[in-house]
């Protein structure tokens, strides 16, 4: 099913993002953590890309198997990075093929030792440029990318937001933020969003902390800020391996609680292919159930 019309039935949605592992052991792992997040009614899961093409092969292949073996509703994500149109075009009728029916276009991240996105000969410059190409070319529903903290190249959030729009004008249905751990910073982003007319449903991404130093270098390559308080638990626990968990997951859970609870349509949650602290964030969720007399879809979700 096409996520932009998943999002125009029902509130929330749930979905998990996965990335292609490299070893067969990771892939058995993946296909464990996606069966056991799909007891969850997830709404979709989407599939990241490699820079450069560098895991475009296992996006195909773990994307369409996670919709012919576990069932489950998938995004494959695609980026400029290091492709030329014609072979962007062949991952899009491979996909097409296997019935899958949503993209995240992205222009993705420079490859490991470079500083600078270079546009491929034969290729396309920016997110905008691919998702035009794809809805004029093909019938998916796509996806767009979004920055609550500003997109590190952008030098303010007034550009990086008229940038942003050009995206829903090429055809984007919906926007994933980047992860962030305070939920002003998305409350203000899409505040500001709708003012510049950008109408879409933004969908908050979430990453449970299940390890202060892994997270902070996270953190580090995506320019995501962890609040001080929050830093400041985590020093407290020590290095106590239980203690950063239990600590991540409480907090990812009431973050996620309050967004839903005033009006996001939604949680992408960054699961690292494991599926222990996603489990118990979404087994809360769903027993809670904070979108009940939420504030409603006009501000978050989407403009009416």
């Amino acid at each position: 099913m096409r996520i932009g019309d998943i999002l125009s039935a029902k509130r929330p949605v749930f979905s998990v993002e996965f990335f292609p592992p490299k070893t067969d052991e990771g892939r058995a792992q993946l296909f464990d953590t996606a069966r056991q997040l799909a007891e969850f009614d997830l709404d979709f899961v989407s599939v990241t890309y490699g820079a450069g093409g560098s895991n475009r092969e296992g996006t195909v292949d773990i994307t369409t198997s996670l919709k012919d073996e576990v069932g489950l509703e998938v995004m494959a994500h695609l980026s400029c990075v290091g492709e030329t149109a014609e072979r962007i075009d062949s991952t899009l009728q491979r996909l097409g093929n296997a019935g899958i029916e949503n993209i995240l276009a992205l222009r993705g991240d420079p490859p490991q030792g470079q500083t600078d996105f270079v546009q491929p000969e034969g290729g396309f410059g920016s997110a905008a440029e691919l998702t035009r190409h794809i809805t004029g070319s093909f019938d998916f529903s796509v996806g767009g990318a979004c920055f609550p903290e500003v997109h590190p190249e952008a030098p303010d959030l007034d550009t990086d937001l008229d940038y942003l729009k050009t995206k829903v004008e090429a055809g984007a249905e919906f926007l994933i933020t980047q992860l962030f751990f305070d939920n002003r910073v998305y409350f203000d982003f899409v505040d500001a969003a709708r003012a510049k007319g950008i109408d879409v449903p933004i969908i908050p991404g979430i990453i449970p902390v299940t390890g202060y130093a892994h997270t902070k270098r996270i953190c580090a390559r995506c320019d995501a800020t962890i609040p001080v308080g929050l830093e400041s638990a985590l020093i407290a626990a020590d290095g106590d391996p239980e203690a950063e968990f239990n600590l991540g997951v409480a907090y990812a859970a009431q973050q996620c609680a309050e967004l839903l609870a005033a009006g996001a349509p939604g949680i992408q949650f960054f699961a690292l292919n494991k599926a222990p602290a996603t489990r118990a964030i979404l087994g809360a969720l769903r027993a809670a159930q904070p979108w009940r007399g939420s504030r409603g879809q006009a501000d978050f979700g989407q403009a009416r």
